[in-house]
């Protein structure tokens, strides 16, 4: 198992990098303190292949699946997504703001991208998220924690409630949080 570990350039080194250009500068002197988790699956309910890192890359044939045409010119991204295998990939920088929660806030803060590393998870929301994604998630907030000042873990639903759902009903929150103690971090997720 390869060391994960941030850079001081807020890349990740020992995970898979894929650079999406959909992407900008945080605001100056807002204090980045937050994990977003989302789910994400290309075409719906269907998981593997390479649409995602399509989509957050401005890469995705939009004629290759019916679904797709109605993400023609979205500019989306993550930081990360960790496939059902536990697969990391990281696609934007920690120091810069990914396009990933939309319209949101966290605890009185609006426009959580701001404020936030987004983290998608290859899933729906319905079915059950992999052993191997729990580990991969709990390594990585880990490893994010060693180099920033995270402070709090929620899901999409709980930044843009009534718009998103995911990381949805599935996603296993005890779990992730024993996940997280037994790599022995303190953060008071």
């Amino acid at each position: 198992m390869s060391t994960w570990r941030l850079g001081q350039d807020g890349w990740v080194g020992g995970l898979r990098h894929v650079p999406s250009p959909h992407f900008d500068a945080r605001p100056t002197g807002v204090a980045l303190d937050l994990l977003v988790v989302h789910h994400i699956s290309l075409p719906p309910g269907e998981f593997g292949g390479s649409a995602i890192e399509a989509l957050f890359t401005g890469r995705l044939d939009i004629t290759a699946h019916p679904f797709y045409a109605q993400l023609a010119g979205v500019r989306v991204s993550a930081h990360f997504l960790i496939q059902r295998d536990g697969l990391t990939t990281q696609f934007v920088s920690c120091s810069d703001r990914a396009w990933h929660a939309g319209a949101s806030t966290f605890r009185g803060r609006d426009r959580c991208n701001d404020f936030s590393i987004g983290i998608e998870l290859e899933g729906t929301g319905e079915t059950p998220y992999t052993a191997r994604q729990y580990a991969s998630l709990a390594r990585l907030a880990r490893c994010l924690t060693k180099g920033l000042a995270l402070d709090w873990i929620a899901g999409h639903s709980d930044v843009a409630p009534g718009r998103k759902t995911d990381p949805g009903p599935s996603f296993d929150w005890a779990k992730l949080h024993s996940r997280i103690q037994d790599l022995g971090l303190q953060r008071p997720f």
